[in-house]
């Protein structure tokens, strides 16, 4: 049995794969790189490179290696992205899965789980929000990915298809043993950001809204380290292969911290000061966003090893640091003798 990662070099993805592959699961990657690093891979891992929505290619790759679960994480993910184009979002996000899934249903794979989003709900009413919670999403964004997860339910519906929609809450973090992280050139994460502004990379940080009805004014996130996501992700491929019956499924720690907040705890933890510039509220930001965690809990056998802020952020800075290291050695070796 082998497990198709869609996006498997990208940064939640690589880190799904890396715990996979410790676990002695056979996995194949289909990756375009955009944002994905094939080096992230472990050698023991093919990496196709290509289009999640090129239908003959995954065709040809679940074909070959006896694929009979699917782990869809290719897409694109950033909110104000999205608001400037809108169409480019239904094309990478729903329209892509539209075609996986039309894959593996001619293909009899009927085991899906998908990389969905907090974002589907927009504004929830109260906090923790649960995944019964009215779901109105606030860009496109998180339209997209609700209307995946509306196409996941029909084709269930009428293919027998079992599948986990796991919402993730805000990805933080590095692996612990800094073999991989967030390496994307331009992310928009917050911690990324913090601990670039930390390691000099970034003169200041911009706090976007700084008048929301919070303790700080700032708005307020659920972060989950990364590893702890990548292994919810294992969780769920061995619920369905117990024969656990498709679910959606809040990924987070049921706690929240401000922006405010985190960028102190990089100050904190780094030893370090930087700037911050306030500005302007951002259009499709969301005040308040915190996981009621009690169905994952209920369901998956998954118990977080990373809930603590500090550990986030020493894992995040961390791996920051050996990009540096890495960066800076590379131009050395490149300066003639």
């Amino acid at each position: 049995m082998t497990v198709l990662v869609t996006g498997g070099a990208g940064y939640i993805g690589s880190h799904t794969v890396r715990a996979l592959a410790d676990a002695g699961e056979s996995v194949v990657v289909i990756d375009n790189l955009s944002t994905g690093f094939s080096a992230f891979l472990p050698e023991s891992v093919p990496l196709f490179i290509g289009d999640a929505a090129d239908e003959n290619l995954v065709e040809g790759v679940i074909a070959s290696h006896g694929v009979d679960a699917i782990i869809h994480f290719a897409g694109s993910i950033v909110v104000p992205d999205s608001l400037r184009d809108p169409l480019g979002y239904y094309r990478n996000n729903t329209m892509t899965t539209r075609n996986l899934l039309s894959v593996a249903v001619r293909q009899n794979v009927n085991r899906f789980i998908f990389s969905s989003t907090a974002a589907v709900y927009g504004n929830p009413e109260r906090t923790p929000v649960p995944e019964e919670a009215p779901t109105r999403p606030t860009s496109p964004y998180g339209s997209s990915k609700l209307m995946t997860e509306i196409m996941l339910h029909d084709v269930a519906a009428a293919h027998g298809l079992k599948f986990v929609a796991l919402r993730y809450f805000n990805v933080a973090g590095a692996d612990p043993d800094c073999r991989i992280g967030l390496a994307t050139v331009g992310a928009t994460h917050l911690l990324k950001i913090a601990v670039e502004a930390a390691t000099g990379q970034r003169a200041k940080i911009d706090v976007f809204g700084t008048d929301y009805p919070t303790p700080d004014g700032s708005c307020i996130r659920d972060f989950i380290h990364v590893s702890d996501l990548a292994e919810a992700h294992r969780s769920a491929l061995a619920y369905l292969r117990s024969g656990g019956q498709s679910a959606t499924l809040n990924c987070g720690y049921g706690r929240g911290y401000s922006v405010i907040e985190v960028i102190e705890a990089v100050r904190r933890v780094s030893g370090r000061n930087f700037a911050i510039q306030f500005a302007d509220r951002r259009p499709g930001d969301i005040m308040t966003m915190i996981a009621d965690t009690s169905r994952i809990r209920g369901t998956l056998d998954w118990t977080p090893r990373f809930d603590n802020l500090d550990a986030i952020v020493t894992h995040a800075l961390a791996w920051e640091e050996k990009l540096l290291h890495d960066r800076e050695t590379s131009r050395q070796q490149a300066v003639p003798a």
